[in-house]
């Protein structure tokens, strides 16, 4: 019972801690925002390794948390708040929800089968993965006259090129670099705390 209370109290100072980092960082995030339509989300290297250390739970609670801060972003107020309150909230709050629960339910399974390392790479490529293809969904379902704006004769050009090209690019990259490490050096502090 010790071990598990501990475990406990050490999984809720975590998320604790892990939520401070991610609003931090969706702070500055937010105020990033190349071409002005959407901004760099760093907390996804947050919601990736939460859910890699505690499961889907943790992993949803900050992609929660995540999309809560970036409905308050400036770029998402101005640019697709005042099109659909309505698709810009569930929008925002579901594709890090289900990014962070998806890349938690991964690391699960291949945690089951003793692939930590590989599970760790899957959910990391997956979150960017999972948050970039619900946000084109839905743009397309409740944003095409903002898309047609941005390129009247190539919606397609005007998602992939004008919004989701650099923030995807740089997403993936920094999540799949930096999630996995992050998660080698804290299991590595947390043993030597251990001993």
């Amino acid at each position: 019972m010790d071990k598990k209370r501990r475990f406990n109290t050490r999984m809720i100072a975590t998320t604790g801690i892990l939520t401070a980092i991610e609003i931090l960082l969706q702070v500055i995030g937010n105020y990033i925002a190349p071409g002005g339509f959407t901004s760099l989300n760093f907390s996804l290297i947050i919601i990736t390794l939460g859910a890699m250390m505690y499961g889907p739970v943790e992993g949803g609670f900050l992609g929660l948390v995540s999309g809560t801060m970036t409905i308050l972003a400036p770029s998402t107020l101005s640019y697709f708040y005042s099109v659909s309150p309505f698709g810009t909230i569930l929008t925002c709050l579901l594709k890090t929800t289900l990014a962070g629960v998806i890349a938690g339910l991964v690391m699960m399974i291949f945690k089951k089968y003793n692939k930590k390392t590989a599970g760790s790479i899957v959910a990391s490529i997956l979150v960017p993965i999972v948050n970039t293809g619900i946000f084109a969904i839905f743009c397309l379902v409740f944003f095409m006259g903002r898309l047609s704006e941005i390129n009247p004769t190539n919606i397609a050009s005007a998602l992939f090129l004008g919004m989701i090209g650099v923030n995807f690019i740089f997403e993936i990259l920094t999540t799949a670099i930096v999630s996995p490490s992050l998660l080698k050096i804290t299991e590595q502090v947390s043993t030597k705390k251990e001993e």
